[in-house]
């Protein structure tokens, strides 16, 4: 699949209450300010300003904030889940964590940076998928990682039974 370099010259962008109509996301964790660019099932370019107003930095760490890389992790699975989810095929499901591999933090994302974030998918099936990413301030790289990610059944199937408790029935833990 086609890697972003750079965003097109007629790029498809997507404002935060464009990407809102396709992540359950919602503030505190909405981590994607705007898609600057994207193909469907291929790859997207997003966007996070980082301001000291973000509720994380008043713990980590006070007098000498700095995002914590877990959500520089988030902010990226949320850019690549924007475009496995604007597939037609995928309109309506949801994307989870499946896990992270080679996760590697080059630079500290202070209040004040604009992070780049960029999700090239490298496999698509139609209950889970892999990708690579990469997050930016400025040119420099602040952190990179492979991430997969499924789409779990029960988003849709209410009748799933509840992790743990074996045999009884219950409802989906992810609604």
């Amino acid at each position: 699949m086609a890697e972003p370099r750079t965003v097109r010259e007629t790029p498809n962008c997507l404002t935060s209450e464009e990407i809102a109509a396709i992540l359950p996301h919602r503030y505190p964790f909405a981590l994607v300010d705007r898609i600057l660019d994207y193909e469907p099932g291929q790859w997207a370019i997003g966007r996070k300003c980082v301001t000291r107003n973000e509720e994380f930095f008043c713990g980590h760490f006070p007098g000498q904030p700095v995002m914590p890389g877990v959500l520089i992790l988030e902010a990226l699975a949320q850019t690549g889940a924007v475009a496995a989810l604007s597939l037609p095929e995928n309109k309506g499901k949801l994307a989870v964590f499946g896990a992270i591999k080679n996760a590697k933090f080059k630079k500290q994302v202070v209040p004040g940076d604009t992070l780049t974030l960029k999700v090239t998918m490298d496999r698509l099936r139609t209950s889970s998928g892999t990708g690579h990413a990469e997050a930016y301030v400025g040119d420099v790289l602040a952190c990179k990682c492979e991430i997969l990610f499924a789409f779990p059944a029960c988003a849709s199937d209410s009748t799933m039974r509840t992790p743990g408790i074996i045999g009884l029935p219950g409802k989906c833990p992810l609604k």
